[in-house]
């Protein structure tokens, strides 16, 4: 009587919190299992170094975008670097930067309808990138998504969002875009698919 009592005033007064503890220790474990074995990603003593160069080139892409400056946008490709975007497909860099020259005139255009206003701003954002290295050859997965201000209060607004598929090699040392393909969320034939593209 005096150890079945004790016991159930244990479970009474720390029962709860014994519960909590445990689904706690579950939940840790199944979570380690499933990193562990649904996914595994390895890592060697290069990625870092890899990966912080990798981010440099996603980041000197996306200025060369903003910026209109074809050369440098297509510098970031290979010489036979492929980019799939919604205008169509442009392979190598003489036909990459004329897709920026195109943007160009575009965007030209559209500063001189809405003068007199101050030239409206558009830019590009890349977040959440994975990175898989394997020795010079690399695959990234990124979001994207654009803010603009393109309206007579010149007031900031989310224009369109979507991610990047990108492959790369590692040119005397130098990562590079072999292919872009980019999703846009507002073109029904660009949408995501429905798998986890990020491996």
């Amino acid at each position: 009587m005096g150890i079945s009592f004790r016991l159930t005033k244990l479970v009474n007064q720390g029962g709860k919190k014994l519960l909590l503890v445990l689904a706690g220790l579950a939940t840790g474990v199944c979570m380690v299992y499933a990193a562990s074995t649904l996914n595994p990603v390895s890592y060697d003593g290069s990625y870092a170094q890899d990966r912080s160069q990798i981010e440099d080139l996603e980041a000197r892409y996306m200025y060369a975008l903003n910026w209109l400056d074809a050369d440098s946008y297509a510098g970031t490709f290979t010489e036979d670097g492929i980019l799939d975007w919604a205008g169509g497909v442009a392979q190598g860099r003489t036909e990459i930067a004329e897709e920026i020259h195109g943007m160009a005139a575009t965007f030209a255009a559209e500063e001189a309808a809405d003068a007199p206003l101050r030239p409206a701003r558009k830019r590009h954002f890349i977040t959440n990138m994975a990175i898989k290295v394997d020795g010079d050859t690399a695959q990234s997965r990124a979001y994207w998504f654009i803010m603009n201000n393109r309206n007579p209060e010149r007031a900031g607004y989310s224009e369109a969002y979507g991610h990047y598929e990108s492959s790369l090699r590692k040119v005397n040392g130098q990562w590079l875009f072999t292919k872009r393909k980019i999703y846009n969320e507002e073109y029904p034939d660009r949408t995501a698919p429905l798998a986890n593209p990020a491996w």
